[in-house]
């Protein structure tokens, strides 16, 4: 049997094995988190006459994606990003459609285009070593995708049909649509998607292939690297994407205007639903307002916490009402919205607009809690890091900041201005926004749902 004493310096020695590693892995818990802001940042370089920007975690897997300053702002036909969007992966000049899929599934690679109202985005995820193939691949869909007449009568005008039935029914996007419209007329005020009464008279294949040769040019576009080494992205993109058109054709012309902001309100009457948008002047990738980012946290929206109604304003104010409701601020490159969104009944959406505006005063007055202030910049810190990490909101920041400002979105120095972000100057903003003009949409049942002067709201 072991001895008292045997036990006694075992259990010791267990002690300090187990004190020594909780302080290792406490310290490399701290050597991350130190390490953390670098882990977020791309290195950036000119290749072959294109922006690049690559990322290395390290994983087995890498998304790679073409950022194009082609976003339904930037369209001088309405369709003509949906319809660019809809024609990539189609076939190429080398490739059939057919083919390009049976390639990629044999690789256990995934495909994805998709626009905003900035950018479009043609995207792949892959195995870090298909890296070759896939590069290729994006700089073939850009430069050599053929336009037929059969794909964009088979394929592009039905998928567009579908979706322009899908967004007619969707009350909450017709009222974000609408509060663009409002806000900001032109250019961010354009639609997402062509709405059923939208003329699509010249939107063709020869169109859509002449917004693609100014779309897919070098200048307009960058190519983002998420999970791949920088000196073997740079050797595929140079020897890939030196085809690709060097300058935009001097026959098509883009919509460049600069945004400027205008407030208003619309109402749109619909059996579907009833949603209602509150929107203000937010903050831009050009100009980041930690203000805005901090109010954005704090009016909120959906709790953080299973089985708790949420610490934010509209979270207490869904929770009493019934109805969804959430905060957003969405940031573009020369302007920014702060928007509210409710959604539910027309009554409780009606009593949850008052009870929304009645918050944003109540902040514009100090009347926000200290402890409420600490969890809303925390929030927003967090939101911040997160939408950071590896995604697809990541690869589009990081184009979208290349494409219109030279650099990917600085994410360190975002934390870094939210961290100063005081009750005083959040009182400042929400008595600007308060004060100035503000974009209501409202759609549903029109005789129930809220002017923009009744809530107490100038327009």
């Amino acid at each position: 049997m072991f001895s008292r004493s045997a036990l006694s310096r075992g259990a010791q020695l267990a002690a300090r094995r187990q004190g020594c590693s909780q302080l290792a892995q406490r310290r490399g818990y701290a050597a991350a988190a130190s390490s953390a802001p670098s882990a977020l940042t791309y290195d950036t370089a000119e290749v072959a006459g294109i922006k690049v920007a690559t990322r290395d975690s390290h994983g087995p897997t890498t998304k790679l994606a073409v950022v194009a300053k082609a976003g339904t702002r930037y369209q001088p036909v309405p369709g003509l990003t949906v319809g660019l969007e809809e024609f990539a992966f189609k076939n190429t000049t080398k490739r059939s459609a057919l083919r390009i899929v049976r390639e990629a599934e044999l690789l256990g690679g995934q495909l994805l285009a998709y626009h905003t109202r900035e950018a479009l985005v043609i995207e792949a995820s892959f195995l870090r070593e298909d890296l070759p193939y896939f590069t290729e691949l994006l700089a073939e869909v850009i430069s050599e995708t053929k336009y037929t007449t059969f794909e964009f009568h088979e394929d592009v005008e039905r998928v567009m049909k579908v979706k322009q039935s899908k967004l007619a029914h969707d009350v909450s996007a017709l009222a974000l649509d609408s509060a663009h419209s409002v806000a900001f007329h032109r250019g961010l005020g354009a639609s997402l998607y062509p709405t059923s009464s939208t003329p699509l008279k010249r939107l063709n294949e020869y169109t859509i292939a002449a917004y693609a040769s100014a779309a897919y040019s070098k200048p307009n576009i960058a190519l983002i690297g998420d999970g791949a080494a920088t000196t073997a992205l740079h050797k595929w993109t140079e020897q890939f994407f030196k085809n690709v058109r060097a300058t935009k054709p001097e026959g098509v012309k883009l919509y460049t205007e600069p945004t400027a902001y205008y407030g208003g309100e619309t109402r749109i009457s619909h059996t579907g639903g009833n949603s209602l948008v509150i929107a203000f002047p937010g903050s831009s990738f050009n100009a980041f307002k930690p203000e805005v980012a901090v109010l954005a946290a704090l009016l909120g929206g959906q709790p953080n916490v299973k089985w708790s109604s949420g610490f934010t304003l509209l979270s207490k104010a869904a929770a009493s009402t019934g109805v969804a409701a959430s905060g957003t601020n969405l940031a573009y490159s020369d302007a920014g919205l702060l928007a509210i969104q409710i959604t539910g009944a027309a009554d409780s959406v009606r009593a949850a607009g008052a009870e929304a505006v009645k918050a944003l005063k109540g902040i514009a007055e100090g009347t926000v809690s200290k402890e409420d202030l600490t969890k809303a910049i925390a929030k927003a810190k967090f939101d911040a890091l997160e939408g950071s990490q590896s995604g697809v909101s990541t690869l589009l920041s990081a184009g979208s900041g290349i494409i219109h400002t030279g650099k990917p979105f600085q994410i360190a120095e975002t934390v870094q201005s939210i961290n100063g972000v005081t009750a005083d100057k959040l009182k400042t903003t929400a008595k600007s926004l308060i004060d100035g003009k503000a974009s209501v949409a409202a759609v549903g049942d029109l005789h129930a749902l809220p002017f923009a002067e009744e809530l107490g709201l100038k327009v």
